[in-house]
């Protein structure tokens, strides 16, 4: 799957479930030991504003993740001629292409997608096509590196057989039966 569209689809949902969230819920415990509703939902948002610095984008003036006009700037400038093929640094500290960034940042709104889903009580759903294509460019090497980069947790062991949703959720340190 192109990153653009991964990227897109991840971020498009992602921000719809933000968008659901009620103030009440702002302060419930996620399964980011260290962050509740709030801090998972800022956190999120600095996954399209990672990718407009990486295309050298300014900020978009007033406006902020989950608004969908922020992941439609950043998919334009994404699908701008040349955008994917850019070298930035990734958030573990590694130089890679702006591609990768977008597939990557995908992987992080999917995860914290489901972190969120299981915070507020919603569908824990993910893209399964969206999901599929992040188990196939990412596994098993990119957790090991968020665990080195100390943002990922121990791996959690999922059976034989499992879904594609509940392999990327264990190697990103989430039990996918909680």
């Amino acid at each position: 799957m192109d990153p653009v569209e991964m990227f897109e689809r991840a971020a498009g949902v992602a921000g719809g479930r933000a968008r659901a969230v009620s103030s009440e819920q702002m302060a419930l415990a996620t399964p980011c030991s260290e962050w509740d509703v709030a801090a998972l939902l800022e956190h999120m948002a600095g996954g399209p504003n990672y990718l407009l610095g990486a295309l050298g984008a300014e900020p978009l003036g007033g406006l902020s993740w989950p608004d969908p006009a922020v992941v439609d700037a950043c998919v334009s400038l994404l699908r701008e001629p040349g955008a994917l093929e850019r070298r930035c640094m990734s958030p573990a500290g590694f130089e890679w292409s702006v591609g990768e960034a977008a597939a990557g940042t995908a992987m992080d709104q999917l995860v914290h997608t489901w972190d969120l889903a299981v915070a507020v009580g919603d569908d824990r759903s993910l893209d399964p096509a969206v999901t599929a294509a992040v188990v196939e460019m990412f596994l098993p090497d990119m957790p090991e590196v968020g665990r080195r980069a100390g943002f990922v947790g121990p791996a959690v062991v999922v059976g034989e057989g499992a879904s594609a949703q509940d392999v990327l959720l264990g190697a990103m340190g989430r039990d996918p039966g909680r």
